[in-house]
């Protein structure tokens, strides 16, 4: 047997979108399908591609260990492209406010919402912190998860974000998934700065953005351009900072009023537009022109009761769709991709393939990762899954099951479901 190498056999359906841009319109819904397909793995990344029964001469004369899928559906790993993945404590006590009646910004102006899980992160230590996420981390594997983003935005000072983002190293370092660290410290604003968000957006721009960048603890920036948290001054503000540093542009906008998120996405030429429940024609003209993927978050409106993002508006409009969880205590206490996917179906009006490719190569492209992540091709690393499916439209449709077989991650069997 030859080191490092392997084959994938009896692929019933291999699918995959194909390329490393972002694709949209009518290319969103382009995935290639093969059938009776092979896949080579060697040295942690593709290496050859057959299909129609065809074997490589390494199966065939048995010179590598093989691994059979029975038939069944073989795609790319899963990435989700937003999360919160690392905070302090829960927020269940808010489900019965949420009941009777009361919005998200109305728990955060009483002090609840994201504030709360800040005292929690603050009070939590960095080891305790680490251990939770990374069993958080280890359970989206087993869903199919091979890329992560996660954000910060649960310190907001310059100590507790520092020591966020050192734990989302510290994953990426001891997980086998890939983890891609978001610095977001404009996630609200904190009690020690209420009524003076000017000011504490000073204090990241000129404080916290540097250390971050010093350390290279982030590859993004990203803000929270809403109603009665940052406006589109502040959020440009800090988002040109950290351009200036060197830092990518995400954005989470208009997911609960429209102030302009989405055009100062586009404004900015921001890598990603988030949430967007509120978006309205001319923020997705902006996003479209400027070739920002919109990062929509289905199970977030599932559980506030919200509307959904006009996700087949923007497909139609030209702006590339990626689909995520937004994994978080408070508006998404979920971090199953999966359901994410039967959502985009079911609530998105989305297509089989326009999901595949939203939960793949253009969350890929979201979080920077698109030259080695999110296709199955030569080349690229073998982030790959083996379901408990026939087809794509299966996973889509058996909402809530966990459907994947086996996850290969760099060309490693780091999940195998029976």
């Amino acid at each position: 047997m030859r080191s490092g190498e392997f084959a994938i056999i009896n692929i019933g359906t291999l699918q995959t979108p194909k390329g490393t841009s972002a694709l949209r319109a009518e290319e969103q819904g382009q995935n290639l399908k093969l059938y009776n397909a092979c896949i080579v793995v060697k040295d942690g990344k593709i290496a050859k591609i057959t299909s129609g029964g065809t074997l490589p001469d390494i199966v065939k004369c048995g010179q590598c260990k093989v691994i059979d899928a029975n038939g069944a559906l073989v795609t790319p790993g899963l990435i989700d492209c937003h999360t919160h993945l690392v905070f302090g404590g829960w927020r269940q006590q808010e489900i019965p406010m949420k009941i009777k009646g009361a919005t998200y910004l109305d728990i955060l102006k009483a002090g609840g919402g994201i504030l709360d899980t800040v005292r929690k992160t603050r009070e939590a230590t960095e080891d305790e912190l680490f251990i939770k996420s990374m069993a958080f981390l280890n359970e989206m594997m087993t869903m199919g998860v091979t890329t992560c983003e996660i954000k910060s935005g649960y310190g907001l000072n310059m100590k507790d974000e520092i020591k966020q983002l050192k734990v989302i190293k510290r994953l990426n370092e001891e997980s086998p998934v890939d983890t891609v660290a978001t610095f977001m410290g404009a996630h609200a604003i904190p009690d020690e700065y209420k009524g003076r968000a000017d000011e504490y957006i000073d204090m990241l721009s000129n404080e916290v953005l540097p250390e971050v960048k010093a350390q290279g603890l982030a590859e993004f920036c990203d803000v929270f351009c809403e109603d009665s948290v940052f406006d589109v001054s502040q959020s440009r503000k800090i988002l040109e900072k950290g351009r200036e540093l060197g830092l990518r542009s995400k954005i989470h906008a208009d997911e609960i009023e429209e102030i302009g998120g989405a055009s100062l996405a586009g404004e900015m030429k921001a890598v990603s537009a988030e949430h967007l429940i509120a978006t309205g024609e001319n923020g997705m003209k902006k996003m479209s022109e400027a070739g920002v993927i919109a990062a929509l978050l289905p199970q977030t409106s599932l559980y506030l009761g919200k509307p959904y993002a006009k996700a087949r508006e923007m497909i139609n409009m030209g702006i590339p769709v990626a689909v995520a969880t937004d994994f978080n205590p408070g508006s998404c206490p979920s971090l199953n991709l999966q359901m994410s996917i039967s959502l985009a179906l079911m609530k998105y009006k989305m297509l089989p393939e326009e999901i595949l490719t939203a939960v793949t190569l253009n969350a890929a492209c979201a979080v920077g990762r698109e030259n080695a992540a999110g296709t199955i091709e030569i080349g690229k690393a073998a982030d790959i899954l083996i379901w408990n499916a026939p087809d794509f439209e299966t996973v889509c449709y058996r909402f809530g099951s966990n459907l994947v077989h086996t996850v290969i991650k760099n060309g490693e069997i780091v999940k195998y479901n029976s």
